[in-house]
């Protein structure tokens, strides 16, 4: 088991995220360093997500509660109360999820494929609204890949289809090349082509989220230990760990040698600038 009580739902990402590209913003301070506590009113609900604007490092958190931007203080809730489950970006700042309405939502249960073109400020359904809870979702150029219980792809967000892989995926991260990887119980996989078709990675680390930066994948184990990849996921090098039980990851390269890595867990921001062998809680604004 990937934790010892709750193993059913959640996502990232992730995430991430997930390929861990986040909606712009030009005002968020690079935040990096130092031994403060996390922000003011950290998110206390389940965290199933996060999204990094590598521009700004402006930290999103998708929670049961809803979309909380935590590099402000104290951490802002964006748009609606949505408990979203699946969670993930693209390159272009879309932001997509999964879950169930919060109270005074007017979207049905489960919402099905949502997306925001404004930071989430606001979500509009795309598909399967009253259908699928996605528990986690990644994208890549050819489209999206979401687990309800099987793996399902879309160009789109509009027309689903079922992979001949029943993979029990954890959490998805995708990057825009087509690499896909799914955690499992039963180790690491992964696909080359958007999630049509998958493998088992021989000899990969037990994870439980795994973001990808390019060619750079970045994992992490239900310990806290945390593992990095320069081939996109086919072989793995265990770097430094954090403190509390990971919740999501995500990187992005700060030079062509080196990428910061963010892990969340219930308690706050553990970050690192030297490609996972230290980390450092995320320094108060």
């Amino acid at each position: 088991m990937f934790r010892p009580a709750l193993i059913a739902a959640t996502s990232i990402t992730a995430l991430a995220l997930s390929a861990c590209t986040s909606p712009t913003s030009s005002s968020t301070p690079d935040r990096t360093a130092g031994a403060s506590v996390a922000a003011a009113d950290y998110p206390s609900g389940h965290i199933h997500g996060m999204s990094v604007d590598p521009g700004t490092n402006r930290i999103l958190l998708a929670t049961h509660d809803g979309l909380f931007d935590v590099t402000r203080s104290p951490a802002q809730q964006i748009g609606p109360t949505i408990d979203l489950m699946g969670f993930t970006s693209t390159s272009d700042g879309t932001l997509y999820a999964s879950g169930h309405p919060g109270p005074g939502s007017d979207l049905p249960d489960p919402v099905g494929l949502i997306t925001s073109t404004d930071d989430g400020r606001t979500w509009e359904g795309l598909s399967r609204q009253g259908e699928t809870d996605f528990h986690s979702l990644a994208a890549t150029s050819d489209g999206l890949i979401g687990h309800e219980g099987q793996i399902l792809t879309s160009p789109d967000g509009l027309q689903w289809t079922s992979t001949a892989n029943n993979l029990p995926a954890y959490n998805l991260a995708g990057a825009d090349d087509g690499t896909v990887l799914a955690t499992t119980e039963e180790g690491l996989y992964r696909s080359g082509d958007s999630g049509a078709a998958w493998a088992k990675v021989p000899g990969a680390p037990l994870l439980v989220f795994t973001t990808l930066a390019g060619n750079t994948a970045v994992g992490v184990t239900p310990e806290g230990v945390v593992h990095t990849s320069s081939d996109a996921g086919l072989t793995w090098q265990q770097q430094g760990s954090i403190k509390g039980e990971p919740a999501a990851i995500a990187a992005a390269p700060i030079n062509e040698s080196t990428h910061r890595i963010w892990v969340a867990t219930a308690e706050g921001i553990e970050v690192s600038s030297d490609n996972g062998e230290t980390f450092t809680p995320l320094a108060a604004p």
